[in-house]
């Protein structure tokens, strides 16, 4: 990195959008905005033909954000930091609005003066490079940005810092021997990352009706399962995108939730809600081929995860409830794809199971508060207090759904439907034994927070799971 100037009367000038922060502020504001209050739309097509800038302060002024909740590139702030240890004074200068460029230089109290966009002025690219150059002169200033918007006020300035540049920025960069400030790598899989395909594991759930109804041997019913998982797992990486979206000032705070590539910058908010659209097109696209059932209930699933999103994930237990109930959707799901007759008891074992591992992710996040009992979970209504009755409740739901599974082995119903019913029983005690394993691991504090992905990854749940579906489609052998 090169020395910075000793001149300490050329102040080294920062963009925000892209340079500062890894996001564009308008951008995230909007479609933020839009998520949370969607009657707006018509009212931000208004904005825009008012002008770019009455754009930016009518998103800044309905927007959540406060200074902390950015995500602020610290490849750029040790820079300022550097700058501000040798003597050089640092101004921000962005074309956002007054409201949130002042939000950010507060929280920060890194420049010595702000210069932002108003009604009357957009203050990008050459209308950024005049005003820059009538207060310090041609070369008069540094300035740091990242794109294309910024070539003019490249060209009028003493030293170019170019940032996470575009193409044009690359270019013009590479053309004029400009300092490239090294960033972090971003990974290549953000985007199936931000989508989170990992999680489309849970949807496996969709094909436990057509198991424990033994028609794994039917081709069509295979094949309708294939397209109800896929339809299912797209749209719920539609809505884990607008619950991201809408839940990105606390993802920032979180020690882990932060590094999710939306939350982090890596990913920007158009393109993933571009992606998110497709997805939506494609789930619809599959669950045309499936029976109207199928429709009913993928439109239950987006009716509860979007009423989850913006309200029930804060109301205390409903959002637990409302976890385990989603599991049990995918199952119903599954079963309405294929035309398989549900069992009460697999509903039953549902609920209580799934109660139990979502009563698992509440308790792990309330045992990152460390002792404070009374600090409220951020963006929940649980306290710390709360963490030992939540993982009473979790463990009573374990000992439950192994219960639900004991009377169920013990029915009539398994004995005409499986030719060795005794060897079902073991399913008891090794359910009892995944489960109380993630209690454990939890009150250790070494639990994933989402355990059902931590069955799906753990090698030992794995190993509990394989000799559960072993026993099942041994149990359905005449053999003995």
């Amino acid at each position: 990195m090169d020395a910075v100037s000793d001149n300490r009367h050329v102040p080294l000038c920062i963009d925000l959008d892209g340079t500062l922060i890894a996001t564009d502020s308008l951008w995230e504001g909007l479609v933020s905005v839009l998520i949370r209050r969607p009657w707006l739309f018509f009212a931000a097509i208004f904005w825009t033909l008012s002008g770019k800038a009455v754009l930016k302060r009518e998103v800044a002024a309905r927007l959540t954000h406060d200074g902390a909740d950015w995500p602020y590139r610290e490849e750029v702030i040790a820079r300022i930091k550097q700058a501000r240890e040798a003597g050089q004074p640092v101004w921000l200068v962005t074309g956002a609005a007054e409201s949130t460029a002042t939000a950010i230089a507060d929280h920060l109290g890194l420049f010595d003066r702000v210069l932002h966009s108003t009604d009357a002025e957009n203050l990008t690219s050459s209308r950024k490079r005049d005003r820059l150059v009538s207060i310090c002169g041609d070369a008069g200033f540094d300035y740091a940005g990242n794109s294309r918007d910024d070539l003019a006020v490249f060209d009028a300035a003493r030293r170019a810092i170019i940032v996470a540049p575009d193409a044009a920025a690359r270019k013009w960069g590479a053309r004029n021997r400009a300092e490239f400030l090294p960033l972090a790598k971003v990974s290549s899989l953000a985007i199936l990352k931000s989508i989170r395909v990992h999680q489309w594991l849970k949807n496996v759930l969709i094909a436990v009706p057509l198991v424990l109804n033994h028609e794994f041997a039917n081709t069509n019913l295979v094949l309708a399962v294939i397209a109800a998982f896929f339809s299912f797992s797209f749209l719920a990486s539609a809505v884990y995108v607008v619950n991201d979206i809408s839940d990105l000032a606390n993802d920032r705070q979180h020690p882990r939730k932060r590094l999710r590539p939306l939350a982090s910058g890596a990913v920007s908010v158009p393109v993933i809600s571009v992606a998110a659209v497709a997805l939506l097109a494609a789930s619809i696209g599959l669950a045309s081929l499936l029976p109207p059932l199928f429709w009913a209930v993928l439109a239950m699933y987006a009716t509860i995860t979007t009423a989850y999103t913006f309200v029930l994930k804060r109301k205390l237990l409903v959002d637990v409830f409302t976890l385990a109930a989603l599991y049990t959707l995918r199952i119903i799901a599954g079963a309405a794809a294929t035309g398989t007759e549900l069992s009460f008891w697999l509903l039953a074992f549902s609920i209580f199971f799934f109660l139990s591992l979502a009563l698992v992710k509440r308790y792990v996040e309330l045992d990152e508060l460390a002792d404070s009992e009374d600090v409220k979970l951020k963006g929940r209504s649980y306290v710390g207090f709360d963490k030992d009755m939540i993982g009473q409740a979790g463990v009573a739901s374990a000992f439950s759904a192994a219960m639900v599974l004991a009377l169920y082995v013990h029915s009539d119903e398994v004995t005409s439907m499986y030719a060795q019913p005794w060897l079902l029983w073991p399913l008891c005690p090794l359910i009892l034994y995944m489960l109380l394993r993630i209690w454990i691991l939890a009150r250790r504090s070494q639990m994933h927070d989402d355990p059902v992905v931590f069955i799906m990854r753990d090698w030992r749940s794995q190993v509990t799971t394989s000799v559960g579906a072993a026993l099942v489609i041994l149990a359905t052998l005449n053999v003995w």
